[in-house]
Parts: structure tokens; sequence; C-alpha cells
């Protein structure tokens, strides 16, 4: 009886991690497809993940102080904003697009649910794909801030694996976001809610503004730690604002924006896992 149990449990273990490679493999394959078809559009991407940052960072940051209307440090406040808001938006581009065509009545997404993976992993591939371009976006400001900026350009060196995490993190927000938006849009309507959504992301989510300058507006200051944004640039403000006078910029408690931020990409991939399964499996 012994001599039976040890092979058939070798025999399901061997299945079991055969399936899980197919698995990771199809995943894997995946993911290198839409990496490979971003490549060929590499530029289109950026331009469309770049434009309006750049030209708001062109006029706030460099127009307004040069001509007195703005604090010379402004630029220094302002361009952590710039590259959450550019990560955030490129990322939910990214998976927002391309999923509510891909849901469309093509049914393009059939072919990748026809893979041998679990269904909720294309929806993870997905996020993944999207926090890959917002990470890319974000990064791309830096050099190109720098050009424009002058000497208003300042990254503080002591905090770059910060730096770095805040980053990947902003596009993870941005990606289930977009996943949760493009299983709930449909076709018709994506501009529209497009511009709802994309507005009230924008005002409240301190890109122009620290969170700490909003105290004497207490009910606005409120309402934007309902935005997701909001932690992200005061994330990456901790990380890039050089010290002032010797003390480190004051910004939202580190500890509380990584909770916000860690929370809102498991409670948002949560929803927009079951929303994106209502759609693919009937």
């Amino acid at each position: 009886m012994s001599d039976l149990t040890f092979p058939l449990a070798d025999i399901h273990a061997v299945r079991t991690t055969n399936r899980a490679q197919l698995a990771i493999g199809a995943f894997l394959a995946i993911l290198r497809r839409d990496l490979k078809v971003t490549g060929r559009e590499f530029v289109p991407f950026l331009l469309q993940a770049l434009m309006n940052p750049l030209f708001f960072l062109f006029i706030f940051g460099k127009v307004l102080p040069g001509m007195g209307l703005a604090s010379g440090n402004y630029a220094e406040l302002m361009l952590p904003g710039i590259v959450a808001l550019t990560g955030m938006i490129a990322a939910m581009q990214g998976v927002t697009l391309p999923l509510v065509l891909d849901l469309g009545y093509a049914r393009e997404i059939d072919d990748r649910l026809l893979s041998p993976l679990p269904v909720w992993w294309v929806a993870l591939e997905k996020v993944i794909f999207g926090a890959m371009r917002g990470a890319v976006a974000s990064s791309v400001i830096f050099p190109l801030g720098y050009l424009i900026l002058g000497n208003g350009f300042a990254v503080r060196g002591d905090r770059i694996g910060t730096l770095i995490g805040m980053v990947i993190l902003t596009g993870f927000v941005g990606s289930v976001i977009g996943l949760l938006m493009g299983t709930i849009i449909k076709p018709e309507h994506i501009s529209l809610m497009f511009t709802l959504i994309f507005t009230p992301l924008l005002f409240t989510g301190c890109t122009y503004y620290p969170w700490g300058a909003l105290q004497n507006i207490r009910w606005f200051q409120v309402l934007t730690l309902f935005n997701p944004l909001t932690y992200a640039s005061e994330g990456l403000r901790y990380s890039m604002v050089p010290p002032v006078r010797g003390h480190d910029f004051p910004t939202l408690g580190l500890a509380w924006i990584l909770l916000a931020l860690c929370t809102s990409v498991l409670i948002l991939f949560w929803v927009g896992r079951k929303t994106f399964y209502k759609r693919v499996v009937t």
C-alpha cells in the first residue's frame, strides 16, 4: 500500500508543478507581448503621458517664478507632484483604454482568457504592465525636469531608495484604478468618465501644492485625504525635496503614506478583480 502512495503523490506533485510552470510561462508571455507592443509605440506613449505634465512644469515651475508670481522654491515643491501625476495617469491610461477595447464587442481579450492560467492572473498582468508604464513615464520626468527647470531642479540624494519605491507604488495605484475603470466603463462613455475622474483627481491630489499648506482651508485639506494621488505626491515630496535651512520639508508622515497607498492597491485590485471576472466570465 505504501509503495503505491509515494508514486501517486509524486505524480500529483509533478502535475501541479507543470501546471504552475505553464501558467507562469503564459503570464510572462502575455507581459512580454504588451511590453513589445509598447516598445514599438514608445514615442506616442511618451507624448501621450508627458505632454500635459511638461507644460504644467514649464508654466508653473519656470514662467511664473521667472515673472515673480511664484516663490523661488515653488518648482522644488511642484516637481514631486508632477512626477506622481505623470506616473499615475500613465498607468491608468495603460490599463483602462486597452481594457475597454478588449472587453468591447470584438472581445479581443478572449485569447488571453484561453491561456493556461487563472482568470485573475490576466487582470494581474494588466496591473503589472500598467505600473511599469507609469514608472517609466515618471522616470522620464527627471531628465526633462532638469532641462526645463535648470537651477530650480533639486532632488535629494539620501532617499533614492524611498524615491524608487514611491515611483513604483504610484504606478501600481494608477494601474489598479485603471483596472476598476476599465471594467465598469462602457466604450461610449470612456471620454466622459476620464474627464469626470481626471479633473477631481488632478486638483485634489496635492499635485501643485503641499498638503500642509492647506491648513487654513481645513475642509479642503480633509477632502484631499480621500485622493490616492495626495499620498503619492506627498510621498515623493518626502523623497525629493531637499532640507530647508537644515530641516526636512514637512509632509504627511511616511508611515501614513505607505499605509494609504498599499491599502488603496489591495482594495482597488480586490474590487477590480471581481468586476473583471464578472465582465469576462459568463
